[in-house]
């Protein structure tokens, strides 16, 4: 027997939704009956086609641009969306930037703005609901992580640190605010074939499933997080079997 999550009447934000990982989310969000606002910093016509693609379903959908590495950009895209559509209840911290750089490429510019869009932003993103999920004594908020927060990575020490930094704030969030109806988890994908991983299909090789991941395959662990009131503080790996937790 197989139960689908039932999120109607609930209210999703999902950071960095234009494409990719957050745009398969924000699909997945919507086919269970919540409303969605797709997040982005740039891309204002593929995140109309992820809000259009929902309409067409018949969900409720709204783009917001927003850089949610600045404190400001996030407080007044949360009060815009709790106009449109009404408080949030679910976050999904997936925006994210992935400059490939050597230890000896790396410059002190390239870790600060990785970890401004990687780790402040879930952060920033997170303080700003908590308000509507505290008056309500109901929140679910998933952070996008990776299997480099664990492992080497293919792009770098200053993307370990920004993943690694955001399981310690989904685990310290976990922690502290399970008695108020808030769970905090991540989902940590490896190689998932997206722009991100454009022309690496030689990293299939050293997985032993034998493919690259699906965005599709990351928004149904998503789901499965949402869905399950008994599970907070943890981090759900997809890389297709090439490490175990």
């Amino acid at each position: 027997m197989t139960n689908r999550a039932d999120l109607t009447g609930h209210i999703a934000l999902v950071t960095g939704a234009s494409r990719g990982i957050g745009a398969a989310i924000a699909a997945a969000l919507a086919e269970t009956g919540a409303a969605v606002a797709v997040n982005y910093r740039e891309r204002a016509d593929e995140a109309e086609a992820v809000a259009a693609k929902i309409k067409e379903i018949g969900g409720r959908a709204m783009t917001i641009a927003a850089d949610v590495s600045q404190a400001a950009a996030v407080a007044k895209m949360v009060d815009h969306v709790a106009l449109a559509l009404g408080p949030i209840d679910i976050l999904v911290n997936n925006a994210g930037t992935a400059m490939v750089r050597g230890i000896d490429d790396l410059t002190e510019s390239d870790f600060d703005q990785t970890i401004a869009v990687n780790l402040k932003s879930a952060f920033l993103c997170t303080q700003a609901v908590l308000p509507a999920m505290r008056a309500n004594k109901w929140g679910r908020i998933v952070n996008i992580s990776s299997g480099a927060a664990r492992g080497p990575g293919a792009i770098g020490v200053h993307y370990n640190a920004s993943k690694a930094g955001m399981e310690g704030l989904t685990r310290g969030y976990a922690a502290r605010l399970v008695k108020e109806g808030i769970t905090v988890n991540a989902v940590a994908p490896s190689l998932i074939e997206t722009d991100m991983m454009r022309g690496r299909s030689d990293l299939a090789r050293n997985i032993p499933l034998g493919r690259m991941g699906c965005p599709n395959e990351v928004a149904k662990a998503v789901l499965m997080v949402l869905e399950n009131d008994y599970m907070t503080g943890q981090t759900i790996a997809l890389n297709g079997g090439m490490a175990f937790n």
